[in-house]
């Protein structure tokens, strides 16, 4: 039987490097951001490369659904989940028999590093709020935090293979430059340093400083942050 694992996070949260390190394995499928489409269909929103990615995949979640449900012939199939790409009505059931697992990230490092990539992020880009929400109806959530994982990989990615019943390997810990064959086509925009990477990042340093008119967002999204820390892989 294949064990299928919801990878839940918010942009810019060490969520392509843990696809690429579960991809790594040898024994696993991934997917990436299957619901991207469906969202930019539904909203509107004007992120970059929109047309591109609207191209690329289904945009009826009904149809990712169908997907992400189909059978696969690998042990694990891990799924690299946007939490703001989920809204409200869109069915859930498909989500019946996977292990949901909450990625977080410290909100000043999250903002910091996204105000890089696109201009005036709001709230709801972010995910936060969206990832307490999400985290609140699942059953037997496993959280974990980012700043753990670069500071020890490999004593993290034991005790997160433990917790999500499979085997853990050294092949987690490294992967190939360039990029992986299921990135999405925003890739060319968000991915560039990790497509540099051969592993994960050394441990961060000291909490950035925000420019002021960003420091209202990590502020407002740091409840929700911290409701989800009370319960992270320590």
């Amino acid at each position: 039987m294949t064990q299928r694992i919801a990878m839940w996070s918010g942009p810019r949260n060490l969520s392509t490097a843990m696809m690429y390190s579960f991809a790594a394995r040898g024994d696993c499928r991934v997917v990436d951001e299957p619901f991207y489409g469906a969202y930019l269909a539904e909203t509107g929103a004007d992120h970059p490369m929109r047309n591109a990615v609207l191209d690329s995949m289904a945009t009826d979640p009904l149809d990712v659904q169908k997907q992400l449900n189909s059978p696969v012939s690998e042990p694990v199939f891990y799924q690299k989940h946007m939490t703001h790409h989920m809204l409200d009505g869109w069915p859930d059931v498909w989500a019946e028999g996977t292990q949901h697992v909450f990625l977080i990230r410290h909100p000043a490092r999250v903002v910091a590093s996204y105000a890089r990539k696109r201009e005036a992020p709001e709230l709801g880009d972010l995910g936060f709020r969206q990832q307490a929400e999400i985290f609140a109806r699942t059953d037997d959530p496993i959280v974990i935090d980012a700043s753990d994982i670069r500071a020890d990989p490999a004593g993290m990615l034991q005790k997160l293979c433990a917790r999500v019943s499979i085997l853990w390997t050294e092949n987690m810990l490294s992967w190939p430059s360039g990029g992986h064959v299921a990135d999405g086509v925003w890739a060319a925009h968000w991915y560039g340093a990790v497509h540099q990477s051969t592993g994960f990042d050394s441990a961060e340093g000291p909490l950035p400083d925000l420019d002021p008119q960003y420091d209202w967002l990590a502020q407002a999204a740091m409840p929700f942050y911290q409701s989800l820390a009370a319960h992270k892989i320590t």
